[in-house]
């Protein structure tokens, strides 16, 4: 069943109900996690560790744990380069960093913070990695990004991108994770860290302009000057988050015609309207989410918003309102392969098991290969590095590209790019990307697509990340016979951590949460919503007869 909308989603937040902040940083500093109990433990999942202090999820000891492990793990394999440190607008951002440094300092770790103490997005940590690593085969740099993404106003994040400005592989994440835990159990003996004003101070920390550098290299990735020669009316919504400081210098810089919504920055989020559950989520592909910025649409020819550390983009449009992911994905994607010249005639699109087959459609139709990985960016990475992937994007509204010579830009997802290109691609075509979507479908088919979550115990989702296509058995999804039966995916051959099931115009997918009691079933048909229906009812009939036996 699809979780029940909250009365309240689409609305401003109840001030009754906003954030304590006050309350959140003390429990930051105070609180003492047990590392006996599994969810006051490091755990790094595909966007790092995540918490809230509130819960002991995320207090100065995991941070100051996974600092010394990072710096313990940096150590080990020889890398001694810079490392990029950025953060997102949250209340636990400013305590996490000033825990971090205090481990990094005190390792003589060379560390380079935001010039102003701002706030910086992913997608300027991957660049700014990859522009320092760019012919250098020693003293290599990476990154670190404390935000936990589009997660409430309670919650913390810290996550850790490799000298590739990827997200970090699991191989790494786990070590770092078990060292983490390590210095946890053993009451952070091992850990080093000097005094907070002594490390700001430290020969070892530097102020670095991370927004001049990405704001002038955009020109090499989106065609600025077509947006600005055509006049095209841009809204853009930073949502409160870390692309903030980053709209008005680009906005400046390039002349387009481009209105900032809000630039306000407040760790309550006071000024978001709530999502689905009634919870406050910058979540820039929920409509409820979103509901000021698709209030506005009529002013703009295309507007866009990003999540908090903007590695994600949601777009509305005059002609439809804020477009579903899969569908900006597919048009920006048969959009970018028939505008980019200079990219590899091999390079390839990358998506992810759980995305629209809408874009297996696109790429049949620009005769371009199709890579089909599991859920997570870190698997595009070294295709976006050697310009074989020329586009890698997930349905849950992250996505990056090469820049315009055909080689990379960033190897996390840029959230930033992908809102300007929807303003490229309505000054190029004249069309805003929700019509050339609808172009699209007209000749390719109209695709129904959902996501909803079902009840699962834990001892049902570990049978979950184990069913065979032997033990699901489905011969039939939705009155058509099953062509494929998919525990791995096929770009790749690694196991998504679920099953997927596929016919000639329907498939589903279905995969154990992470984090909470439940499965997650990704539907779509290409008949109609009432067969997108039949198609979830026999996904859940058939995993639940598979859990039984």
């Amino acid at each position: 069943m699809a979780a029940e909308v909250d009365p309240r989603a689409g609305k401003p937040a109840d001030p009754s109900r906003l954030a304590n902040i006050p309350r959140l940083v003390t429990a930051y500093f105070a609180g003492q996690p047990d590392p006996s109990i599994p969810s006051q433990r490091v755990a790094f999942g595909t966007s790092g560790h995540r918490g809230s202090s509130l819960n002991h999820a995320f207090n100065e000891a995991h941070i100051t744990a996974i600092s010394q492990a990072l710096c313990n793990h940096r150590q080990r394999i020889g890398l001694d380069g810079p490392l990029f440190v950025g953060i997102d607008t949250h209340a636990l951002a400013e305590p996490a960093l000033a825990s971090a440094l205090e481990v990094f300092a005190a390792n003589g770790v060379e560390v380079m913070v935001d010039e102003h103490d701002g706030y910086t997005p992913t997608p300027a940590i991957s660049h700014a990695i990859l522009t320092y690593n760019k012919g250098r085969a020693t003293g290599l740099a990476d990154g670190v990004v404390i935000t936990p993404s589009h997660n409430p106003p309670e919650d913390g994040g810290f996550k850790y991108n490799p000298p590739n400005g990827g997200p970090a592989d699991t191989d790494i994440t786990a070590g770092i994770e078990r060292a983490a835990n390590g210095f946890l159990e053993d009451g952070l003996r091992g850990v080093k860290r000097i005094p907070y004003d002594r490390a700001r101070k430290a020969s070892c920390v530097h102020r670095h302009d991370y927004i001049g550098p990405y704001v002038a290299d955009l020109a090499d990735v989106v065609d600025m000057a077509a947006i600005r020669s055509s006049g095209v009316k841009i809204g853009i919504d930073p949502l409160g988050g870390a692309a903030v400081r980053y709209w008005q210098p680009i906005i400046e810089r390039y002349g387009i015609a481009a209105t900032v919504i809000s630039d306000a920055v407040d760790p309550t989020f006071r000024f978001m309207t709530v999502d689905w559950d009634g919870k406050i989520r910058m979540d820039c592909s929920s409509p409820y989410a979103m509901a000021r910025l698709i209030g506005l649409r009529d002013q703009f020819d295309v507007a866009f918003a990003n999540d908090t550390d903007a590695d994600r983009h949601g777009i509305v449009t005059r002609s439809s309102g804020l477009m579903n992911p899969n569908h900006y994905l597919a048009a920006a994607i048969f959009y970018l392969f028939g505008n980019r010249p200079n990219w590899r005639p091999d390079s390839a699109i990358g998506k992810t098991v759980v995305s629209s087959a809408i874009i297996d459609r696109v790429a049949r139709k620009i005769g371009r290969r199709l890579v089909e990985t599991p859920v997570g960016f870190k698997w595009f990475v070294d295709g976006l590095c050697d310009g074989s992937f020329g586009f890698g994007g997930e349905e849950s509204a992250g996505a990056s590209f090469l820049r315009r010579d055909g080689s990379v830009w960033t190897t996390d997802k840029d959230g930033l790019i992908l809102g300007l290109l929807a303003a490229e691609m309505t000054a190029q075509t004249k069309r805003d990307p929700s019509q050339l979507f609808t172009q699209l479908t007209d000749e390719l088919g109209v695709p129904f697509y959902e996501r909803i979550d079902a009840a699962a115990t834990p001892a049902q989702k570990n049978l979950l990340k184990a069913l065979s296509p032997e033990k699901l058995a489905m011969k039939e999804l939705a009155g058509e016979p099953v062509r494929a039966v998919l525990t791995a995916a096929p770009g790749n051959g690694q196991s998504f951590g679920g099953i997927k099931v596929t016919s000639d115009s329907g498939w589903f997918a279905a995969r154990p949460s992470g984090t909470e009691d439940v499965y997650k079933i990704y539907a779509e048909s290409f008949r109609s919503q009432t067969h997108l229906r039949q198609i979830q009812q026999e996904a859940q009939h058939s995993i639940a007869q598979a859990f039984k036996g």
